[in-house]
């Protein structure tokens, strides 16, 4: 049976200024985005630099569908590094799309929009095949609850391509991140790994559609050499250590 839920209410974003930076929250002090004024197109949280981890996968993907806008670190980023990707990007609360001016988010053009709606039902509704999707949906209350049910994850695994890639920002301390997990892994056939981010109290789900998540099939020169130095720069070292990670449980894969 559909897991059922209320229609969330909608929290009232605030940005907060901090020197040279512009922070978004909700109701309580969690940061949820944060941009750096001097370089607005930077990924300055760490979680933001793990979910890129799909490149290590598609360094220059055709298209890629983003749930959550946020201050739009993801976006932009992918934006501005992946000129040749068409990005959607869909956001349930109005009052987060009418920050994208305060946090330099582009406007809509032929590759690159942002779309008001549940992210739950835009990819039960949709239609069009992407390469990776992104899942960085919070409120002022965590993790979306519609986000993460079993009908959520088998729609994702539905419009990804062959080989396809799911990224997914997930909050360790929920009381069903286990379950959460467990219906990821299940939709995924497990080909999927989560990995956790250093000092946070999140993980980042990565999981693939059809074949298994393994370091063989990356390379870190390959991927950072396809991106700016501004890129690799930002990138090279949280790649080195889920490179690192992937190796380690291979290995021990290896040895069971």
């Amino acid at each position: 049976m559909p897991d059922v839920f209320e229609s969330p209410k909608l929290a009232h974003p605030y940005v907060r200024v901090h020197n040279d930076a512009l922070s978004l929250h909700f109701e309580n002090e969690c940061i949820q985005s944060l941009m750096s004024c001097q370089n607005p197109d930077g990924l300055e949280i760490p979680y933001t630099r793990t979910m890129m981890v799909f490149l290590l996968a598609k360094p220059n993907p055709d298209h890629i569908l983003m749930i959550g806008l946020g201050g739009g670190s993801l976006a932009k980023f992918c934006h501005k590094h992946l000129p040749n990707t068409h990005i959607t990007v869909v956001e349930i609360n109005p009052d987060v799309i009418a920050l994208r001016n305060l946090f330099k988010v582009p406007d809509d053009d032929d590759r690159f929009r942002v779309v008001l709606a549940d992210g739950a039902d835009f990819v039960r509704d949709a239609k069009t095949n992407f390469d990776v999707i992104l899942v960085d949906g919070f409120d002022e209350k965590g993790q979306s609850a519609q986000l993460t049910t079993r009908e959520f994850y088998e729609d994702c695994y539905r419009l990804l391509q062959s080989k396809g890639i799911l990224v997914a920002n997930l909050d360790n301390e929920h009381p069903a991140h286990i379950l959460f997990l467990k219906r990821a892994l299940k939709t995924f056939k497990n080909c999927a790994v989560e990995l956790q981010v250093p000092e946070r109290s999140n993980s980042i789900l990565f999981a693939c559609k059809d074949v298994p998540i393994t370091s063989r099939w990356m390379s870190l020169s390959w991927t950072l050499n396809a991106h700016t130095s501004d890129a690799r720069d930002q990138l090279k070292d949280e790649f080195q250590r889920i490179l690192g990670i992937l190796g380690t449980l291979e290995a021990l894969t290896d040895l069971s």
